[in-house]
């Protein structure tokens, strides 16, 4: 989706349209969430400093997330895969993988699929998508951040190698920015520069990983769509305009927090047994408090009785906090479950 939080901010608000707009933070402190193509213009972009966003961008606007909505959206867009193919991998509530070789309606052309889907998520949402075409996962990925917005492109098997070799290092998929960093320090800056490196030096300098850079560089990657990639947590967090002081405000933003994780999970259709709450400080020095129990849950109250006994538990934050986050682990998911049954004893 391109800038999904802030395009449906600009679609349920039409006086945020055309404008510059941030999601997430205020002018004052915290971060921004997502940008709008028109905030990015100035350099604003996702996880930059709220601050330095509206000293980029004084006329930015910052509205406050609405996740309940992005992910009521986000389950209309994957209806719509679904109806092409059961072979959905979720990356997170606006990106997919889509293995598209055998679909629904019986098309042999991938393009045609991928032109009809961005259509109808176009007429049904309101909201526009770029789509990456390919024969590989990486090539996909690579080819959606192209062209955007509103993007399409296609990357075929004769295109693949040319087109890798020119790609700046930063754009890779699955190359960080530190990674990035350390490659441009060893003179590796493009894909061909990548490519000329053996797979034996990758690997010593960069680990196991080395062997997935090595093979990138050449346009390969066997990886499958995976439609049930387990995630291993799921949580939300929030930085506060104003630090909170009070348990009060403390325990209400904890209850937003909650029924966020809580819609996740009914969504994955999830259960947890492990509850972890960050607190990050006004000097952002930073804790984390975890408990684990041997039965399951997934309501919002549970989890914020849960994130509120370890707020207090060993003791209060006793500095202003800035942040505040609750994590849901040691998930178990529906279709793993085994039907149990009642033992009857006869007495």
């Amino acid at each position: 989706m391109d800038a999904f939080f802030a395009s449906v901010e600009q679609r349920d608000n039409p006086a945020l349209r055309g404008k510059p707009v941030a999601v997430g933070g205020s002018r004052e402190r915290g971060v921004v969430a997502a940008a709008s193509y028109e905030a990015r213009k100035f350099g604003v972009h996702s996880a930059l400093s709220s601050k330095i966003a509206a000293q980029r961008c004084p006329q930015l606007i910052f509205v406050k997330p609405r996740f309940e909505v992005y992910s009521a959206v986000s389950r209309q867009i994957r209806e719509i895969f679904h109806s092409y193919t059961d072979l959905v991998e979720p990356l997170s509530l606006d990106e997919a993988y889509l293995d598209v070789t055998e679909n629904k309606i019986g098309m042999p052309s991938a393009s045609i699929i991928a032109k009809e889907i961005k259509q109808r998520i176009w007429e049904e949402t309101g909201l526009t998508a770029s789509a990456g075409v390919s024969f590989n996962k990486f090539l996909a990925k690579i080819g959606s951040d192209m062209n955007k917005p509103n993007g399409f492109t296609l990357i075929t098997p004769d295109m693949a190698e040319e087109l890798v070799a020119g790609l700046m290092i930063e754009k890779f998929h699955g190359i960080g920015k530190v990674t990035a960093a350390k490659m441009q320090g060893m003179g590796i800056v493009t894909g061909a520069d990548l490519r000329e490196r053996p797979e034996d030096e990758l690997v010593r300098n960069f680990g196991k990983v080395g062997r997935y850079y090595y093979r990138i560089a050449r346009a390969q990657d066997d990886r499958e769509v995976q439609p049930h990639r387990i995630r291993k947590s799921i949580g939300s967090e929030r930085t506060f305009d104003v630090d909170l002081t009070e348990e009060q405000d403390m325990l209400e933003r904890l209850e937003e927090l909650a029924k966020e994780v809580s819609i996740d999970m009914a969504r994955l259709q999830a259960t947890a047994k492990t509850v972890t709450l960050k607190i990050k400080y006004f000097d952002f020095t930073q804790n984390t408090r975890s408990k684990t129990f041997l039965s399951e849950f997934s309501s919002a109250d549970a989890i914020y009785t849960i994130a509120r006994d370890l707020l207090r538990t060993p003791q209060l934050p006793h500095q202003p906090v800035r942040l505040l986050g609750i994590t849901a682990s040691s998930l178990l998911y529906q279709h793993d479950k085994m039907e149990g049954y009642q033992l009857t004893l006869d007495l």
